[in-house]
């Protein structure tokens, strides 16, 4: 009979969400988030984990997917705590933009790219 494990760290993912199991915000793998500025006090670890991963000097966003994969974190339980971040004022999410090229365009582009190929 084995022993418990004694890994202090592992806490199961419905435990860190809550009992939760989809974001209360529509926050995607591929989704850019930002954090902002300030903070608020009595965060949970996880939460405190994920703002740690945007340095202030850094500036930049990162999407859903790459802080999942920073913290070894599975990627549904990351989608829960970054919506709920961006509920609390924390954290910001990327809009996308429809300014797309007309499908024209992108056909000639197309074209282009396999006489090339």
């Amino acid at each position: 009979m084995s022993r418990p494990r004694q890994d202090p760290d592992l806490v199961r993912p419905y435990v860190r969400t809550g009992g939760r199991t989809r974001p209360n915000t529509d926050v995607r793998l591929e989704s850019v988030v930002f954090a902002a500025t300030g903070t608020r006090p009595g965060l949970n670890t996880d939460a405190r984990r994920v703002l740690a991963l945007f340095a202030p000097a850094q500036g930049g966003g990162l999407a859903v997917a790459e802080v999942a994969s920073a913290l070894a974190l599975p990627p549904s339980t990351t989608r829960i705590l970054v919506a709920d971040l961006i509920e609390h004022g924390l954290m910001t999410l990327a809009r996308r933009q429809d300014d797309r090229p007309p499908a024209s365009l992108l056909e000639r582009v197309l074209h282009g790219l396999r006489a090339h190929a």
